[in-house]
């Protein structure tokens, strides 16, 4: 039930980076996708335990499972995807003193989400929103890299040239594919 337990809500990019970087820094991480394949990339990446929110068969709701791998509640919770249904389970996963993250952009319809304010009075939870790494935070990040702790190229599982990037990047409200996709050509 400490900062050591951590829940990764979305297992995309930002997550599953997240995901790399708690497991490198001694974490116990748990990550939650209704994906198998990126849950598969989860563990992959130092997940310890992984949980499909669509195909629970004894309890229908992930958070009683996340509680339930964490012994009560883990420390901190970092909602990756950004939508009110991953915002508010991430915020009732998390133990008493525990920490969410706010990675996810929430547009759109959840943009302004219905959040359990009385569960963060109760609990004394902590509220963070994050736009990504502080530029001063780099070279620690980097030394990460050189030393093999961080291995961001296997986050990478498709390369498109411009002209097909293009295309890809339209449909990214459907999520296709897991990991990252990188432009690596400019040609047609």
């Amino acid at each position: 039930n400490d900062e050591t337990v951590v829940a990764v809500w979305g297992c995309g990019g930002v997550g599953l980076s997240a995901i790399m970087i708690a497991s490198a820094l001694g974490a116990t991480v748990i990550a939650v996708d209704i994906d198998d394949d990126a849950l598969a990339l989860a563990t992959s990446c130092g997940a310890n335990h992984v949980v499909n929110a669509t195909a629970l068969e004894s309890s229908p709701d992930p958070v009683k499972v996340v509680r339930g791998l964490s012994g009560g509640g883990v420390g901190v919770s970092i909602d990756a995807l950004g939508s009110t249904e991953t915002a508010v389970a991430s915020i009732r996963s998390l133990t008493t003193r525990g920490r969410h993250i706010q990675v996810g952009l929430m547009i759109g319809e959840d943009a302004r989400p219905v959040i359990p304010m009385w569960r963060l009075h109760a609990s004394e939870i902590e509220l963070y929103g994050s736009h990504g790494m502080q530029a001063w935070r780099y070279p620690a990040m980097l030394e990460m890299v050189a030393d093999g702790r961080l291995a961001p190229d296997t986050l990478v599982t498709s390369s498109l040239n411009l002209t097909d990037g293009i295309a890809h990047l339209t449909k990214m409200a459907s999520f296709p594919g897991t990991g990252f996709v990188v432009v690596d050509s400019f040609d047609a």
